[in-house]
């Protein structure tokens, strides 16, 4: 234009839309015709067809030869691969902290596993004396659960509100989930709570096969 003056003829408006990143906000953006623009460097074509994605590919560099043999043909991708290489590092990161959550979870299994077998060694004397005065082998199983289920709960708890703190702080990082999601948390907390119980079952089944004349000669 000349001076202020606008010449610059607005045509259509379509819905926000991701632009360059997921995760950012939408920016302004407007688009001009190719064949007015006197500075164009490199252009993005999108072509939509019935055909696979392999014959599309394949047909595009001969098509834009015989336009113009002169004329490359760089970065021919689907839209599919695309999106998949603008959130490569989320993905990355996603699996990476997948990952790490199971191998934790595999630790705090055996390591609970550990501490409940040992507890059962060290009260091998005062489990022969309860069955010895008549404790079946179903209470002795559910007093070693019951340790298990109130480590579960302070470990849950205290893990739960550091999860959901920590949720809240990493929102920045995740697209369309929330950092606290009551599902997520729900769910984990059951699957935490099952690993728990199935790591304290042996322990407990092995407590309730103690043979209390031998217990109670246990040094």
């Amino acid at each position: 234009g000349r001076g202020d003056e606008l010449d610059t003829q607005i045509i259509g408006v379509v819905q926000d839309a991701k632009y360059a990143d997921v995760k950012r906000d939408v920016p302004p953006v407007f688009f001009r015709p190719y064949r007015q623009d006197d500075g164009l460097g490199s252009i993005n074509f999108y072509v939509r067809t019935s055909l696979g994605p392999n014959q599309i590919l394949a047909a595009i560099p001969p098509l834009m030869g015989q336009l113009d043999p002169n004329l490359p043909v760089e970065g021919l991708k689907t839209l599919e691969r695309q999106v998949q290489e603008n959130v490569l590092l989320d993905r990355l990161i996603s699996t990476l902290s997948a990952a790490f959550a199971i191998l934790a979870t595999l630790l705090a299994t055996v390591g609970l596993y550990g501490v409940l077998a040992y507890t059962v060694t060290q009260r091998t004397r005062e489990i022969g004396l309860r069955m010895a005065l008549g404790a079946g082998a179903g209470q002795v199983r559910g007093m070693v659960l019951k340790q298990v289920v109130r480590m579960t709960l302070i470990g849950g708890t205290v893990g739960l509100v550091a999860a959901s703190f920590l949720g809240r702080a990493a929102e920045s990082l995740l697209f369309g989930l929330q950092g606290s999601d009551p599902l997520v948390l729900v769910s984990v907390a059951v699957l935490l709570v099952g690993v728990a119980l199935g790591a304290g079952f042996l322990p407990a089944q092995r407590a309730s096969k103690i043979d209390p004349m031998e217990a109670l000669r246990y040094e």
